[in-house]
């Protein structure tokens, strides 16, 4: 399929779908999940390794029902973003629970930055949209997808109230996000559990080594930012809420404890350090909820292709 009739579906899904009844989306959504988990496809298998480093403790009938389920929370996730443009902020504000925020309300309100360690879980764009109505103006990075397609993520987005900085694999992305954050009085969420340049850092999530970016430790490191993991996941609705919400799924936007970027005498802490302790924060609330994180890529070293991994740090 070309690139642009992937763009043009997109496109026609962000235009119509919020149209449907929720009911009959969410449906759609989970009978797709289980025809991707039947048919077995390399990102359905790649989730299954992903999940099997993360619970070691999970039997393979356990392991294949927990796929399954992660399968229909990626779904799910899709679903809800064709759905979001035609949501009002009270339908918002009825799916979103946020948990210890006070910090990142603070920072905000007195006009400083916080920098939020995310990973692909749950649905970032609703936890985003809400922010951006809640605590404050939401900045983050989005990759530059396939021709046409990267347009249609951008409108979508800042139609939610989010400014976005592409993506540069050649570089200038940290400087531009670097300039932008001094305005202060603003969340910088960054998706970070996959590393998408040459510059990752190396870091063990669940006794296994693996790469993640290193922009939230030295975003936060260079501002002089709060640095905050957080981790989002669904939960189900009951009751008023439930019926506020007019669905029986709500989202947890978990703010774990601040992450320290200096020392008390104000030296910096190596960058090495702090991400490793975001990603362990981040992965054990990810342990607690593995079904809600959406990796369906390779970030395990023991998955990745050692010469073209070489090529890359060379390069960087």
């Amino acid at each position: 399929m070309s690139g642009l009739r992937v763009a043009d579906l997109y496109a026609y899904a962000w235009r119509n779908v919020r149209r449907l009844p929720d009911g009959f989306v969410r449906g759609g959504a989970t009978v797709a999940a289980d025809v991707v988990w039947a048919l077995r496809l390399s990102g359905v298998r790649q989730l299954g390794q992903n999940l099997a480093r993360l619970r070691p403790d999970l039997s393979p009938g356990e392991l294949r029902r927990l796929t399954r389920a992660g399968m229909r929370s990626y779904f799910r996730y899709f679903a809800e973003a064709f759905q979001l443009p035609g949501w009002s902020p009270e339908h918002v504000a009825a799916r979103v629970r946020a948990i210890n925020d006070d910090a990142a309300r603070a920072r905000v309100a007195s006009g400083g930055a916080a920098v939020l360690a995310l990973g692909h879980s749950g649905n970032w764009d609703l936890a985003g949209a809400w922010a951006a109505a809640h605590i404050g103006p939401v900045l983050t990075v989005a990759e530059k997808l396939q021709d046409g397609l990267y347009e249609e993520f951008l409108a979508f987005r800042s139609a939610l109230g989010i400014e976005i900085v592409p993506f540069e694999k050649r570089g200038g992305t940290f400087a531009t996000l670097v300039r932008k954050a001094r305005r202060g009085g603003m969340l910088v969420p960054l998706l970070a559990d996959r590393d998408l340049s040459a510059h990752g850092i190396e870091v063990v999530i669940a006794g296994h080594p693996a790469r993640v970016a290193v922009g939230p430790a030295a975003l936060a490191s260079a501002g002089s930012h709060l640095l905050i993991p957080v981790a989002i996941y669904y939960e189900r609705l009951r009751g008023e809420r439930r019926r506020a919400a007019g669905t029986p799924w709500g989202l947890v936007v978990d703010f774990l404890a601040p992450i320290p970027t200096h020392d008390d005498d104000g030296k910096r802490r190596p960058v090495e350090l702090v991400t490793q302790e975001w990603v362990t924060a981040l992965f054990r609330a990810y342990a607690r909820h593995p079904e809600d994180w959406h990796m369906l890529q390779k970030v395990f070293l023991a998955d990745l292709d050692p010469a073209r991994l070489a090529r890359a740090e060379a390069s960087a």
